[in-house]
């Protein structure tokens, strides 16, 4: 509007010259020339931002190799080459060193270092051997492997991240919305504060200070000669403030921090989902961790297996408790193992898979066992050579209306001082002996825990496990404890959530994302440490790719910077529209003798623009330092 403004009054001052206007042709070319500049940097810039997300993109490889599964390491069988799109699930495809692994899949013939860092940020290769699963896009890299497709190319654990990226890039932060308002109504504003500038200053600032209408000096060094027509002055002044205003800064300054944050965390393994994550994650003041698989490795050890006195049911003599790493079979230990083994192979609880383990390394036999009932974060109960047997914990064997008696309390107590994880085994409603386990916290655990500290966030331990255990491995962490929720059952511990938050704590959540899913929902931020599951995928707000605790510091920091660039961006954009307005407007004109060309003016515009996506860009190099 302000250049066809200014190019029509210079067309009626080349053919009416009578009327002794001068043409300023060159002005709306300037304004041109300036926005169009100003415009292309700004599109490289954002380019360099999208940088991170089109190398995503170009991860994905465009043909599969598809192979029979008879013979399929044949050397003459290449087999053939395909668009990805068109590999279905169950195929088998061969992938050569130095090719990049087409869709998710399971490794079925072969082995082979694999270099995820391209999903996960982890620069060491991973060995893959058969049965596991590999992903879409990472670098096959030292051997001729084979793989059965899990799932297509538009499912991929590829496609998702990048899918996320791309949505949360266009998720607006509450702040945006605010922002996109008043540039809703900017041009209305701006056009009105035009009309009143050329009414002001044509009806009565020309004759308030009749001096302006002088020859003055402008923003530039040379002259600029003012026409001496109150008309032309104030014609100028409101197109000055046409140009000038720009609600492109505005518009410009939550997404593009945004895309930049989005895309770097995306390079780095770290996925968060929106710009309203990024918001909310500056407000937090509290960090909930769950115990097991989060803080812990998830991989517990069986330390003591314990008879009590009952398994002369079994025919067996009974005996003092006796520790599994003493590995003699003839003890009742080895016995109650077994049971133990038995009833937890209906399970893929960590704890099962650990008790079974320990009962394989023995060299003992599995039981047959049937009619497997689960109850979440209590127990388990199957028939175990036709015995109902049950294996959980104090508050399963209550429910069961199961007695346990003094010493076996105290014994269990001891062992969770230590902080063991201690479950009971009843053999046909009699409690026949107790099994401890120890998870040890991760390495990065307690480093975790300090840095956030010292972000000033209260870090608190919630876990289904004796109060007892939980607070000794909280004792090792250097949680306080009274930071510790202890005994909580899966399906409660989104309650604890809410607890929290209706005390006017702003929480966010940090879990596995597989039996804590609608606690990662209900808190204000949900983070989850394993990407792979389809619950992470839903309920958290930021996705951690790689198997790092530390990762969780690491993606708060980057939300904080992120958002601490929108708000620069916004500061700049109001500030810049704040003060270059008035200074459009010929404020400075009566006592200062400055006036904004419009050309000039445009420069400015176009400048604010890319000042803004440069400043999203630096986001880069700060993380990076």
């Amino acid at each position: 509007l302000g250049t066809f403004t200014a190019y029509i009054t210079s067309c009626i001052a080349l053919f009416f010259p009578q009327l002794g206007w001068d043409c300023f042709f060159d002005e709306p070319v300037m304004m041109l020339g300036f926005i169009l500049l100003g415009r292309t940097l700004e599109q490289r810039a954002r380019r360099r931002a999208r940088a991170s997300l089109e190398s995503l993109l170009a991860l994905q490889p465009q043909v599969a190799h598809l192979i029979g599964k008879s013979n399929p390491m044949i050397p003459e069988h290449t087999g053939i080459k395909i668009p990805v799109e068109q590999v279905r699930i169950g195929e088998w495809l061969r992938i050569l060193p130095g090719e990049k692994v087409p869709v998710d899949g399971e490794l079925v013939v072969g082995e082979s270092t694999v270099d995820e860092s391209m999903l996960t940020g982890e620069a060491t290769p991973v060995l893959k051997q058969l049965g596991e699963s590999v992903w879409a896009g990472t670098l096959n890299q030292s051997g001729v492997i084979a793989i059965k497709a899990t799932r297509t190319v538009s499912e991929t654990r590829l496609a998702q991240i990048v899918k996320l990226v791309e949505d949360a890039q266009a998720h607006k932060a509450p702040v945006q919305r605010l922002a996109d308002t008043v540039a809703g109504y900017f041009a209305y504003g701006v056009i009105t504060i035009s009309a009143l500038t050329f009414l002001f200053w044509y009806d009565f600032g020309t004759k308030i200070w009749p001096d302006v209408l002088i020859p003055i000096t402008g923003v530039a060094d040379e002259a600029m000669v003012m026409p001496h027509y109150p008309l032309l002055l104030s014609l100028k002044l409101a197109i000055s403030v046409l140009v000038i205003a720009c609600p492109c800064a505005l518009g410009l300054a939550t997404p593009t921090a945004i895309l930049v944050g989005t895309s770097l965390g995306a390079e780095q393994g770290l996925l968060i989902k929106g710009g309203d994550i990024l918001e909310r994650v500056q407000q937090l003041d509290t960090v909930v961790f769950d115990k097991t698989g989060t803080l812990t490795t998830g991989e517990p050890t069986i330390t003591d297996c314990l008879p009590i006195g009952e398994l002369e049911l079994f025919g067996l003599p009974e005996d003092e408790g006796k520790s599994v790493v003493e590995d003699n079979p003839a003890f009742p230990a080895s016995k109650l193992l077994q049971l133990a083994a038995a009833v937890e192979s209906g399970t893929s609880h960590p704890l099962a898979v650990a008790i079974c383990h320990a009962a394989s390394q023995q060299g003992l036999p599995m039981l047959r066992a049937q009619d497997f009932y689960t109850e979440p974060g209590l127990g388990i109960s199957a028939l175990v050579e036709n015995r109902l047997v049950l294996l959980g914990n104090q508050a399963w064997l209550k429910k069961q209306g199961v007695t346990i008696s003094e010493i076996a309390n105290t014994q269990a107590q001891v062992l969770a001082a230590k902080g063991k994880t201690v479950v009971y085994l009843v053999a046909d409603g009699l409690l026949v002996g107790m099994i401890a386990a120890e998870d040890v916290p991760r390495a990065d655990a307690k480093e975790t825990v300090q840095r956030l500290q010292e972000l000033g966030l209260r870090v608190m331990l919630l876990s289904g496990d004796q109060p007892q255990a939980a607070a000794a491995t909280a004792e090792k962490l250097s949680i306080a404890p009274q930071d510790v929720i202890a005994g909580v059952l899966p399906q409660g511990k989104a309650e604890a959530i809410s607890q929290l938050q209706t005390q006017g704590r702003r929480v966010a959540m940090v879990g596995d994302g597989i039996n804590d899913g609608p606690a990662l929902a209900q808190a204000d931020v949900g983070i989850s440490l394993h990407a792979g599951t389809d619950i992470a995928l839903e309920t958290a707000g930021i996705i951690l790719m790689r198997d790092c605790l530390l990762d969780v510091v690491k993606s708060i920091e980057l939300s904080k910077s992120t958002f601490s660039k929108i708000r620069q961006n916004l500061f700049w954009a109001f500030s810049y529209n704040t003060l270059g307005i008035p200074a459009a407007a010929g404020l400075l004109l009566p006592g200062f003798g400055i006036i904004l060309n419009p050309s000039a003016a445009g420069a400015l515009m176009a400048l604010s623009s890319v000042s803004v996506v440069t400043n999203s860009l630096l986001l880069r190099r700060t993380l990076k330092a």
